[in-house]
């Protein structure tokens, strides 16, 4: 019997993911087939047939939907915001679609979220192990995770991670602050919130990339370190 009383919404960004993104949503429907859902794909107009495959999805999922972003510039923070939009839940869980994030944490992370009733669960890497990462992806990483603790203070081990579930009402209370630019959006919507956040961290273990390459390049660094300093500019004018 599902359980209808703890509702959430499953919000994907894509950008040429045709071989993921079957594999994933059917991985997804597997682990969650006790709970009650929908998952929501935001495209970043892919080139390589994904919207082909999320056509063929939509057809055989009542509880599937997805958006292709094609008049505006390719960015992952832009399309979890409108996919966060599209939601009809109050409880969000984001996830990547290059199989990086292995559903089969849904259940347990889930689980832990409503119990501890808390505003975020993130999963996080464990950094003292490279799996899954690149060597330039995992210094990266952690440079960046250095720099954050340094000018914004501590809030969680991992803000990087794109693997996390919260509370809708989270981003309403907070949209008109956050940077909204770039790849890491739980960075924004932990950092921009203006109240103080209940936080949970569950550690996994991250899946090697499949078929694609990492998005991690000089242009994801720079959105995040304008991102810090916007921050700072954000609370000396408060």
């Amino acid at each position: 019997m599902k359980k209808k009383m703890n509702k959430f919404s499953v919000v994907i960004p894509t950008y040429n993911e045709k071989q993921n993104i079957a594999l994933l949503i059917n991985k997804i429907d597997k682990y969650l087939r006790n709970f009650f859902y929908e998952i929501i794909v935001i495209d970043d107009n892919s080139q390589d047939g994904t919207k082909l495959v999320l056509k063929e999805i939509k057809s055989s999922k009542k509880n599937f939907l997805f958006y292709i972003r094609k008049k505006e510039k390719r960015d992952l923070s832009q399309s979890l915001i409108l996919g966060i939009k599209k939601t009809k839940f109050n409880n969000i869980i984001i996830m990547d679609g290059d199989l990086q994030h292995n559903p089969k944490y849904l259940p347990k992370i889930v689980r832990i979220f409503f119990r501890k009733k808390t505003d975020f669960l993130v999963c996080v890497r464990n950094f003292k192990k490279r799996s899954g990462l690149s060597i330039i992806r995992y210094f990266a990483s952690l440079s960046l995770i250095f720099f954050i603790n340094i000018f914004l203070g501590r809030r969680v081990s991992d803000p990087m991670s794109g693997f996390f579930i919260f509370k809708k009402k989270i981003y309403i209370s907070n949209k008109k602050n956050i940077y909204g630019k770039g790849f890491k959006l739980l960075f924004d919507l932990i950092y921009f919130s203006k109240r103080s956040l209940k936080i949970k961290e569950y550690m996994i273990i991250f899946s090697k990339r499949k078929n694609n390459k990492s998005k991690m390049n000089l242009k994801v660094i720079c959105h995040i370190f304008v991102a810090i300093f916007y921050n700072m500019l954000m609370k000396l004018l408060r």
